[in-house]
């Protein structure tokens, strides 16, 4: 009896991760490098970006850091089962603390930045702290209202200028400088808090996501980690707001509009929840994207619209998600006898 020879492709997962995500067994320099590349690329790309862009470009790499640290700042919440609707909350406080603090009282931008997002991480966790055993939607509605009450607040009572806001900030001594702590900054956050959620600390957080009952049958107190992680999101989320009023040099109440609510989300989703690189990936996807089609007037919302649910139908994980298997998986052609 005859048998045919026929070839197709299996696939083979590379035998380097072992027990663990962040535990290894390592035999050559070559499984070194296999490892060290996807950390130190990203790395290297923001550090090389501010070198070879034009002044246009900067400012949309500038963009791609604020909406990434706010997708961070959403991430972070996701992965303790907080979902927030209401990032620009995070924003908006940092920007108006930071204005004011410019403004008012005139001090310089190496106080104003950190004080900004300290302060505004701390106003907004104990902002949300009394709706914090709201579950689901409930919580999610409350971070969408409380950015729109503070926005009629502010035009009623003409409180920190009002519809005009706060003009004439110090801008940063230069436009280097700005872009390197944006990166600087994205970078921190990327990979300090994937250090920090891959810990035991991050363990518990995920329990809280995934079974809160449990984790308070074990004698943890979730809503005292819940505020912790909301603190982490809102000091993030504040710093982006500070760091952009000293770039547009204004606060207003543009700074609680709902695209720092929406965008960052979008990017989390299109870039994959979860793993906080997705995240950066997303916005490093959306908001040049967004940039690009804005010479298409009127349609620039349609094919936004339409590329937004492509990425989201062809991998549904999120983009990162899918390269990241890939990169851990290789091909070969096997011959098959039938």
């Amino acid at each position: 009896m005859k048998t045919s020879v026929i070839r197709r492709r299996e696939r083979i997962d590379r035998g380097i991760k072992a027990r663990a995500e962040d535990v290894f067994v390592l035999t050559s320099w070559r499984e070194m490098l296999y490892l060290a590349v996807p950390r130190v690329m990203p790395a290297l790309g923001f550090l090389l970006l501010p070198l070879i862009l034009g002044p246009y470009w900067q400012k949309v790499l500038l963009a791609v850091a604020v909406y990434g640290l706010l997708a961070i700042s959403w991430d972070i919440l996701a992965q303790s089962g907080i979902i927030s609707l209401g990032q620009s909350l995070f924003f908006g406080m940092g920007a108006y603390l930071a204005g004011a603090m410019n403004h008012y009282w005139h001090l310089p931008v190496a106080i104003t930045l950190p004080v900004a997002s300290l302060l505004g991480g701390l106003i907004c966790t104990l902002m949300l702290l009394p709706v914090l055993r709201l579950r689901g939607i409930y919580f999610s509605m409350v971070t969408l209202i409380i950015p729109l009450m503070l926005v009629r607040v502010i035009e009623a009572t003409r409180l920190f200028g009002g519809t005009d806001g706060l003009s004439g900030i110090v801008p940063l001594p230069s436009v280097r400088l700005e872009s390197y702590l944006a990166t600087g900054m994205l970078l921190v956050a990327m990979f300090g808090f994937q250090r920090l959620l891959g810990s035991d600390y991050g363990l518990v957080i995920r329990a809280i996501r995934d079974n809160d009952r449990t984790v308070i049958s074990a004698g943890l107190n979730i809503y005292w980690f819940k505020a912790q992680v909301l603190l982490m999101a809102g000091t993030t989320g504040a710093f982006a707001g500070a760091f952009m009023t000293h770039v547009s040099m204004f606060a207003g109440m543009s700074g609680f509009a709902l695209d720092y609510s929406i965008l960052p989300i979008a990017a989390a989703v299109v870039g994959g929840q979860g793993s906080l690189a997705g995240a950066v990936l997303g916005a490093l996807i959306l908001v040049p994207l967004s940039e690009i089609l804005r010479g298409a007037g009127s349609l620039r919302v349609v094919f936004y619209s339409f590329l937004m649910v492509l990425f989201i139908i062809t991998w549904p994980g999120g983009l990162f998600q899918f390269i990241q298997r890939k990169y851990h998986q290789s091909e070969r052609w096997v011959a098959v006898e039938r």
